[in-house]
């Protein structure tokens, strides 16, 4: 990977960069999925969470659980999600403009005093094209996605994951896991906003362009 493109995968739309990975262990809960779905998300929320060096734990002090997902049929299902309101202020003008814009995912972070990661809300409307991949794929991608605030065109042109020769086993691109662990490096800032952030990051996966 270039400078460039490790600093495109952090850069908003305004043209900023901005950097965060979660502060604080993960708790992960899934709504709208039958028994056998919620143990492949929660089997992809470990993996992810391994490659990063992280943690996972069973509560979160603050919030009971920090990573929530959500997947629905439409939008207008999630105002009937007991208390959601409470988590989400606006909710009605948020699915008034999902539906405006046809999405299908929709992601939320929330930080703390450092600039940490300290929530995620993960929605997935499963419209035809959701449907059509396999489970243990969706989730894998979906942690990717939530493991760190990426810029909002991260990915849009390439897939984090790969799939094996053998044929049937996806796993996380190289690079991905690599910049993952480095981004969770104890030695790196949990945030960062100057773009030399991303020189940090390649030094830190064998880059060749890092100083």
């Amino acid at each position: 990977m270039t400078p460039d493109e490790v600093q495109a995968l952090f850069t908003r739309g305004d043209g900023s960069y901005h950097f965060a990975r979660w502060g604080r262990p993960i708790v992960p809960v899934v709504f709208g999925v039958q028994d056998e779905t919620l143990g492949i998300v929660k089997g992809a929320a470990e993996a992810v969470v391994s490659v990063a060096g992280h943690q996972m734990a069973e509560t979160d002090p603050e919030l009971g659980a920090n990573l929530m997902l959500f997947f629905v049929r439409n939008w207008r299902e999630l105002p009937d999600v007991p208390n959601l309101d409470r988590l989400l202020p606006g909710l009605p003008d948020l699915v008034a403009r999902l539906e405006a814009a046809g999405a299908n995912q929709y992601r939320l972070f929330r930080f703390d005093e450092q600039g940490g990661i300290k929530a995620c809300f993960v929605f997935l409307r499963m419209d035809a094209g959701m449907q059509e991949q396999p489970a243990d794929i969706l989730a894998l991608a979906q942690m990717v996605l939530a493991i760190l605030a990426w810029g909002e065109r991260a990915f849009a042109g390439m897939s984090p994951l790969a799939h094996l020769p053998d044929g049937g086993t996806t796993i996380l691109k190289p690079e991905i896991s690599a910049l993952i662990r480095a981004a969770y490096d104890p030695s790196m800032p949990v945030a960062a906003t100057d773009p030399s952030h991303a020189l940090r990051l390649l030094a830190r996966i064998g880059g060749q362009h890092a100083p």
